[in-house]
């Protein structure tokens, strides 16, 4: 079974096809795979590892590859336990592998699993421009930190031209088959990338803007990142869409996201969406925050620069699910999005009042429109504010 991907770089990941929430929060449909890569050469490095489950397929993708040679270093580039969980186990087969990371590395190695001892001359720590010759190979390491973890690096192998860049360029989704871009259909991959970065990476804009730029210039013919596809084909297309997702610019679209318990609020949400569209707008979006998860919900309002944000007033307060839904938000520091909202009560009003607050404190996105509070159910004022919030939304956005 072919394993190379390009000059003695093999793939030697595996597929997760039974868990269903990544990091117990996020959805998996289709799976998600751990990547980790075999570079044989004079020496053998190990690139990243997979989560502990997988080990015993995962020890017979290596030793199909190298067979009965030892194994010089292993590379670890992030620390999640879902790249580094198999770190204990593999030392036990390859005791005399060199561990490589830089400083941070190793803090959480020690914290974690207890190895990587410096003392044992286990490990070699690397810092920002060093190299590493495994041969005719050359590995070059850049830190790359916060991305999405302090201690993140990336390793590019200067001789075939391949970054492994751990999490970064990644997506959700197993591989089914093929391994490379290029020898599959990579249409499900799209949407999960835009998903995995707004759920994943999102809060790191500007770490992942400054890796980019350390990146900038240097010739990469392959990414081989830790989930999904290996990238040949599109890497254009993949850095572009980290790059844009990064500086968090949307396209011009409409997100509406409500909530509603007995039909009133989600009637409103119905009038704003068609007076956005008589404005122009033909990208809309609405989503109910109690039935679709949340994860998709972020992912849009990633993809568009306008969002609207609908909610009844809840045990005095704001209904439970938008309140989560804005928590979300406010923890990915988004910027460059407009924001209407509004809000129904039956008896007592809190929830138009209280999304503007945490618009004001906590999301700062630049308010559009008037904020529309209704009583009880629409009336032929409140469905003339609502069509006029859809209006002044669209007359913004476009």
């Amino acid at each position: 079974m072919k394993t190379e991907i390009t000059n003695g770089i093999h793939y030697v990941g595996v597929n997760d096809r039974h868990k269903h929430i990544f990091e117990c929060l996020w959805p998996l449909p289709y799976g998600v795979s751990y990547n980790s890569y075999i570079i044989a050469d004079e020496k053998i490095a190990l690139v990243d590892t997979v989560e502990a489950d997988f080990f015993t397929q995962y020890l017979d993708n290596i030793r199909s590859v190298i067979g009965d040679r030892p194994i010089d270093y292993i590379i670890v580039n992030h620390m999640e336990p879902d790249h580094s969980g198999s770190l204990t186990l593999i030392k036990k087969y390859y005791p005399n592998a060199k561990i490589v990371g830089n400083k941070k590395t190793f803090g959480m190695m020690q914290g974690f699993y207890r190895v990587g001892n410096d003392a044992d001359g286990d490990t070699l720590e690397v810092k920002n421009g060093d190299t590493l010759q495994l041969g005719s190979h050359t590995l070059a390491f850049t830190l790359v930190p916060m991305v999405h973890w302090p201690e993140t690096m990336v390793t590019l192998d200067t001789t075939a031209n391949v970054l492994f860049s751990g999490d970064a360029f990644g997506c959700f989704g197993a591989l089914n088959g093929a391994y490379i871009d290029a020898e599959m259909n990579c249409d499900i991959y799209w949407d999960e990338m835009l998903r995995y970065y707004s759920n994943i990476v999102g809060k790191y804009g500007t770490p992942v803007q400054q890796a980019l730029k350390k990146l900038a210039g240097v010739k990469i013919d392959y990414i081989c990142s830790t989930h999904g596809p290996v990238w040949h084909e599109h890497i254009e297309r993949v850095v572009g869409m980290y790059d844009r997702l990064s500086r968090y610019e949307g396209a011009d679209g409409l997100v509406i996201a409500y909530a509603s318990m007995y039909g009133n609020t989600e009637r409103a949400a119905e009038v704003i969406a068609r007076a956005a569209s008589e404005a122009g707008v033909k990208n809309i979006i609405m989503h109910d925050v109690s039935r679709t998860h949340h994860s998709y919900i972020i992912a849009d309002i990633f993809r568009y620069r306008a969002l609207i944000l609908g909610a009844p007033t809840y045990n005095n307060g704001l209904y439970p699910q938008m309140e989560s839904l804005l928590s979300e938000l406010a923890g990915r520091d988004m910027k460059n999005r407009l924001l209407g909202w509004f809000g129904s009560f039956s008896w007592a009003g809190k929830a138009m009042k209280t999304i503007g607050e945490k618009n004001e404190t906590r999301l700062h996105f630049e308010p559009v429109g008037t904020p529309v509070e209704i009583k009880q159910s629409l009336d032929e004022a409140t469905t003339r504010a609502c069509e006029e919030l859809g209006r002044a939304m669209g007359e913004r956005l476009l």
